[in-house]
């Protein structure tokens, strides 16, 4: 008869290496004690990160590509015709009274509108890292991001035609100097001597909502369009509930595609925070349990 007394597991990486204590009972002859040792494979299990397919997809789709391409191409005709049209505004509930006056202008978001940062998420996933604002400040000051497709093309042929065009973004002040170097080594059209890049923070009351940033630029052009990856980029209401963010969306079906353009973001955004209340003192788990509480399968649950 074998029995294992005691077993012991060293490492925690593969190949891990496994002893074992075995007494031997051979009847009439004495119990031996014998130690036995092997080598066994061990697999690790993948990290998780939310953010992999959404990565992935704007990494290596090209259904990707043409999809931004294509919304740049409706954008594009869209400036046309709001080109010709004096009254079209994008913001009238921030123009004044003789805004068809003004000069033109578009207000576009920076990241995942105009520039690309999968690179930096990437690095998170691989890394088993969550986001971190320290290093997303290094990363937006680098410089280094791409475009995100059919962007400058836009853009520059917005600015051929005489319409300045503004970027107002969520990142920080401080990665202002990197992220205008940015845009302009993308080729990106940039205000010369005004300042089109409107950061976070740039002003005391410049906060994460944006219309304080859109007031300033209603006051002297005519907004012609809006585009942006996420609802906080064409209105302030949209850090709330699920239900209410699609009220938002509802009251405002006759600008999407016309006045409002958007772009895909499955990575982040407020969509993907509206869940848990957009609390991230919550743990990943939780937070991703109660994202799972909102889907609708087939068949419904009772």
């Amino acid at each position: 008869m074998t029995r294992i007394n005691s077993l012991f597991m060293a490492g925690l990486l593969a190949p891990l290496a496994i002893s074992a204590c075995v007494y031997v009972d051979e009847g009439s002859a004495p119990v031996r004690e014998v130690v036995v040792e092997q080598e066994v494979l061990v697999t690790e299990a993948v990290p998780q990160d939310d953010r992999l397919n959404a990565v992935l997809w704007a990494q290596q789709a090209v259904e990707y590509k043409a999809t931004t391409d294509g919304i740049y191409a409706l954008a594009a005709m869209r400036l046309d015709q709001a080109l010709a049209d004096p009254d079209w505004t994008a913001a009238p509930d921030l123009q004044g009274a003789a805004y068809q006056d003004l000069p033109p202008a578009i207000i576009l978001d920076a990241d995942e509108t105009v520039l690309d940062n999968t690179p930096y998420a990437a690095d998170d996933i691989l890394a088993g890292e969550q986001f971190d604002p320290d290093r997303w400040n290094d990363w937006a000051s680098a410089g280094v991001a791409s475009a995100v497709p059919g962007a400058v093309q836009f853009t520059r042929a917005a600015a051929a035609k005489g319409v300045k065009v503004f970027y107002v973004t969520n990142r920080d002040a401080v990665t202002e100097e990197g992220t205008a170097r940015n845009l302009a080594a993308l080729g990106f059209p940039m205000g010369g001597n005004v300042d089109t890049l409107l950061t976070k923070k740039e002003k005391p009351d410049w906060g994460s909502a944006k219309s304080s940033r859109w007031s300033v630029v209603a006051e002297e052009y005519r907004i012609l369009l809006m585009i942006g990856d996420n609802l906080g980029d064409f209105t302030d209401d949209y850090k709330t509930s699920p239900a209410d963010r699609q009220a938002v969306y509802d009251a405002n079906a006759d600008k999407w595609g016309r006045e409002w353009i958007a772009l895909p973001n499955p990575g982040y955004g407020s969509w993907e925070s509206a869940p848990f209340d957009h609390d991230y003192s919550h743990s990943v788990e939780d937070r991703r349990q109660l994202k799972r509480e909102q889907l609708q399968p087939w068949p419904p649950k009772p």
